[in-house]
């Protein structure tokens, strides 16, 4: 599990806790506020925490190695705003360390589909392959990546595309606004969203059940996927929020995002939470660390 104190990282980690699954969480940080918002210290005790660099080849095999590991689930990435402020680390980090994880798999001889996040940034508006941010670019080499692998040393794999994640552990990112938007609804204080149009809301336990089941999958080649789902309307979110939340002070900028409304199938089959239920679980998650 790489990224995995990240947001959908440490949803992935504390859902396979649950399962009594023991999962090597790899990750260059120590910040684990995110675990301990989701997750009790009982369901992390099958987790064995490995600190290490993404960009280091020989690190990801030998944590592979050493830990006995059978399934991959790869996340870590750097995000939209820090690409753009440090593309050549960026650059590293997406695109090398993708790499680094398809290498390793295969010198190790993992017979098993990796699981690793893409991202709604590789679309345009109109839904075609055209990114408009480095992130994106380096998400669309991170798909490239994989076709190789499948075609050259049959590395099978499944790319999940996610769109706009929301939920506890959403903090930072061009999309994160809806999250912040809740918590702030908790914290009873106001915000504003920085965009608005339509979008696929996707929520982060959701997301993250989405790439267990795809690191489970029979390996098929590469495969790639949107996550599907309906467009919500951010004036419709932040309905929502003020719904749980009365009182609540929201509001959004009337500017659409610069990726399709509803992301191009095939959509990943995977279960989706109503939104009034993740905007009510997320609310109650940060009413107990405000």
């Amino acid at each position: 599990m790489t990224g995995a104190l990240g947001c959908i990282g440490a949803w992935t980690v504390a859902t396979l806790a649950r399962e009594d699954v023991a999962v090597t969480a790899f990750d260059l940080g120590d910040d684990d506020r995110r675990l301990c918002l989701i997750a009790t210290p009982k369901e992390l005790k099958r987790v064995t925490f490995v600190r290490g660099d993404i960009t280091d080849l020989a690190g990801v095999e030998r944590a592979l190695g050493e830990h006995g590991v059978t399934h991959i689930v790869h996340l870590a990435a750097l995000q939209v705003p820090f690409c753009k402020a440090d593309p050549v680390l960026g650059a590293q980090v997406n695109v090398t360390g993708t790499v680094n994880v398809f290498e390793a798999a295969k010198r190790r001889g993992l017979g098993t589909t990796i699981a690793y996040a893409s991202s709604a940034a590789v679309f345009d508006q109109g839904g075609e392959i055209a990114p408009r941010t480095l992130y994106g670019v380096y998400k669309v080499a991170n798909e490239g990546t994989a076709h190789v692998y499948a075609a050259d040393d049959a590395v099978a794999s499944i790319g999940l595309r996610p769109f706009t994640g929301y939920g506890p552990g959403r903090d930072q990112g061009l999309t994160a606004g809806p999250t912040l938007a809740m918590v702030a609804a908790a914290r009873g204080e106001p915000f504003r969203i920085a965009f608005g149009g339509r979008t696929q809301l996707h929520y982060a336990p959701d997301v993250a059940r989405a790439f267990v089941q795809a690191a489970r999958s029979e390996p098929a080649g590469a495969q790639t996927f949107s996550l599907g789902g309906p467009a919500t309307a951010i004036a419709d979110l932040v309905v929502a929020i003020e719904t749980d939340v009365p009182g609540a002070r929201i509001s959004f900028d009337d500017v659409p995002l610069p990726f399709p409304e509803e992301l191009p199938k095939p959509w990943f089959d995977a279960p989706q939470t109503p939104l009034a239920q993740g905007v009510h679980e997320t609310v109650q998650a940060y009413r107990g660390v405000v």
